[in-house]
């Protein structure tokens, strides 16, 4: 199998981490979840009593980042979403992430999801998907995520969080949320995950199809 690298943008609650799992072991890549970092990140600094828009705190904490810190158990709370949306929008955490993601699929290729992998980690990925839906359909999605995990919380809170974290992504002046220009884009709204998947990788077989 060719190394490749499959760069897959959407926001949050869209379906690209189920697609890029499903992707990643279709084509034998190995797997990241980019927007985990930045949950790690965010939940360290909680971790330190601190504020997740402190920039010195933040940085720190995204240089000291080892690979067991992702296998975390504590990293898809309320808190954390938010938190990882602060420092997210910090150059400095994003400069010290960005090596480590592109260290990633150095030797072996990769697929790696997130909010700007086809435009800033890998602007030259092989094949680039950017992944959406609807926002009702997306809170709806995640709201079933949170009762199943057994949380207390509404689907208009859901929704609300989404919104919110959507327009900080969109509007945040490091690395905003927006599809490459060359991006293939999927709005997974109306399809299934099984649907989804063969979408993107009928797209994925014509870039490896390419001389």
């Amino acid at each position: 199998m060719k190394h490749i690298v499959i760069a897959i943008d959407g926001p949050a609650a869209s379906g690209k981490g189920t697609l890029a799992r499903r992707l990643a072991e279709a084509f034998n890549l190995p797997y990241l979840d980019t927007g985990l970092l930045y949950r790690v990140v965010g939940r360290r600094v909680l971790d330190h009593g601190g504020d997740p828009s402190d920039v010195a705190l933040a940085s720190e904490q995204a240089r000291g980042l080892g690979r067991l810190d992702l296998e975390r158990g504590d990293l898809r709370t309320p808190e954390v979403d938010r938190a990882a949306s602060a420092v997210a929008s910090i150059p400095a955490v994003r400069a010290a992430l960005l090596d480590f993601q592109r260290s990633f699929a150095l030797h072996a290729g990769a697929v790696l999801d997130g909010r700007d992998i086809g435009t800033i980690v890998f602007p030259e990925a092989d094949v680039k998907l950017y992944i959406t839906a609807s926002l009702t359909v997306r809170a709806a999605r995640r709201f079933a995520e949170r009762r199943a995990l057994g949380a207390e919380v509404t689907l208009e809170a859901v929704q609300a969080d989404l919104a919110a974290r959507d327009e900080a992504d969109r509007t945040r002046a490091a690395a905003p949320l927006r599809p490459a220009e060359d991006a293939h884009r999927i709005d997974t709204s109306a399809l299934d995950a099984n649907h989804a998947f063969a979408a993107a990788a009928d797209w994925v077989n014509r870039a490896l199809a390419k001389p």
